[in-house]
C-alpha cells in the first residue's frame, strides 16, 4: 500500500523505513561507545608516552598509561569494526523480514 509509513516516499526519493535505518545506523551504540573508546585511549596513550620516571614508579615500573591506552584503542576499533562489518540496519532488515 502506498499509505503504509513504511513505503512511502518524499520528493527525494528515500523512503520512510530507509531513513529509519539510516537514524538507526548513525545512532549505534556500537559507534558511540567504540568513538569514545578511540579518544580516551588516544589520550591514555599521549599521557603514556608522557609518563615521568615517579609516575612509572608508582605504578610498579609500569606504564599503566600507555598500556591502558593502547588496550582502549583495540577496544574502540574492534567495536567501530564490528559495526561496520555488521550494520544495525542490516540486523533490524533481517529481523522484520523473519517476523
Amino acid at each position: 500500500m502506498a499509505d503504509d509509513a513504511r513505503t512511502t516516499e518524499d520528493p527525494a526519493g528515500t523512503t520512510d523505513s530507509g531513513r529509519a535505518m539510516q537514524a538507526a545506523n548513525l545512532f549505534d551504540l556500537r559507534r558511540i561507545i567504540g568513538g569514545l573508546f578511540l579518544i580516551y585511549g588516544t589520550i591514555l596513550v599521549i599521557l603514556g608516552f608522557g609518563d615521568s620516571d615517579a609516575d612509572i614508579a608508582k605504578s610498579a615500573g609500569i606504564h599503566i598509561n600507555l598500556y591502558a591506552g593502547l588496550g582502549m584503542l583495540l577496544m574502540g576499533a574492534s567495536f567501530l569494526a564490528w559495526a561496520l562489518l555488521r550494520p544495525l540496519a542490516d540486523q533490524l532488515g533481517e529481523d522484520e523480514k523473519g517476523s
